[in-house]
């Protein structure tokens, strides 16, 4: 094999293997810690969603004029406001949900990240600017964060744009894509739809593998359902998907009133993720035009099989889990 060829072969590689990595899919590593208003200015914490690592190895400090020892934190007449920071946060915690519950008005939900481990306790009453900073800072990296770990939405992406290539019918289809799985987002988000989350992402591995398939038959001349109709088949799979997203959402008690700001923040960091991951594979795409080199028969079905074989894995995996909970 030529060098091109070679160093073609890897290019495709990294494009469809570095995705499974780990094969978890996108499994949230996130926390969520309470603290519920017992008495003015006196609050009890507890882990409502307990990640792996355990709540005694997180180092939460909270504003300078409360006294925290687990699970008790008293704030005084001043009450819980100031900043509260996790500063080991890290793989296997990615994000922790804080919510507060106080003895009178809604509680409040604010999410520290790796990326940004400090949140500013705010006092009740109409979200400032300065939340609406936060929550749009917070939520677009939760977003992208998402996208860029969720491996089996990826393959299903690089199944559509090894399926339809570049030009504007590419744009369209990702365009289907992206309008079908944030209308189930928001449908998802809002209670209006619910699906259990086992057998959707037992669909959502199945999407991939139909793919798969499709790419196989397009290889061998035939013509398949999405090289015809790529912008319904992508809107209607998006469907499937958005739902999917919304399970990073789900139980994290947000306030009604941030829901719908959360919600675009967090579908816009999607999006960011997911045009980035096209830029990524197109420009693959470019460097094989540009080495003008062809790889044999069984190198231009590679892709497909890889694909179609993590999907399956995936979609017997959850199958099982499915049929082991009923």
């Amino acid at each position: 094999m030529t060098l091109r060829r070679l160093m073609l072969a890897a290019l495709l590689l990294f494009a469809t293997s570095f995705l499974p990595h780990g094969l978890h899919a996108h499994e949230a590593s996130l926390g969520v810690l309470e603290f519920r208003e017992v008495r003015p200015g006196a609050f009890v914490g507890r882990w409502t969603m307990e990640p792996a690592i355990g709540s005694a190895h997180v180092d939460l400090r909270v504003p300078k004029h409360c006294f925290l020892r687990m699970p008790e934190m008293l704030c005084g007449a001043k009450g819980l406001v100031g900043p509260i920071t996790i500063s080991n946060l890290g793989a296997n915690m990615s994000a922790v949900l804080l919510k507060i519950i106080p003895l009178t008005g809604e509680s409040r939900s604010y999410t520290i990240t790796t990326a940004y481990p400090v949140v500013s306790i705010l006092g009740a009453g109409a979200p400032t600017l300065q939340t609406w900073a936060e929550l749009a800072r917070t939520y677009v990296n939760y977003g992208i964060d998402h996208i860029l770990l969720g491996a089996d939405h990826l393959l299903f992406v690089l199944g559509l744009i090894w399926i339809v290539r570049g030009g504007w019918r590419l744009a369209k289809t990702i365009t289907a894509f992206t309008l079908g799985h944030s209308a189930s987002l928001a449908a998802a988000a809002f209670g209006l739809i619910g699906i259990p989350e086992r057998p959707l992402n037992a669909c959502i591995a199945l999407s991939i593998v139909f793919v798969g398939v499709e790419i196989v038959k397009q290889r061998r001349g035939e013509s398949g359902l999405t090289a015809r109709y790529p912008w319904a088949v992508a809107g209607g799979f998006g469907l499937v998907h958005g739902i999917g997203f919304a399970s990073a959402l789900a139980g994290l008690g947000l306030e009604h009133r941030l829901l719908p700001a959360a919600l675009l923040f967090f579908n816009v960091g999607v999006e960011i993720g997911q045009l980035a991951f096209v830029v990524l594979v197109l420009a693959l795409l470019w460097a094989h035009r540009r080495l003008n080199a062809v790889l044999p028969r069984w190198g231009e079905l590679l892709p497909a099989y890889a694909i179609g074989s993590v999907a399956m894995f995936w979609f017997i995996g959850r199958l099982v889990r499915v049929l082991g909970a009923a």
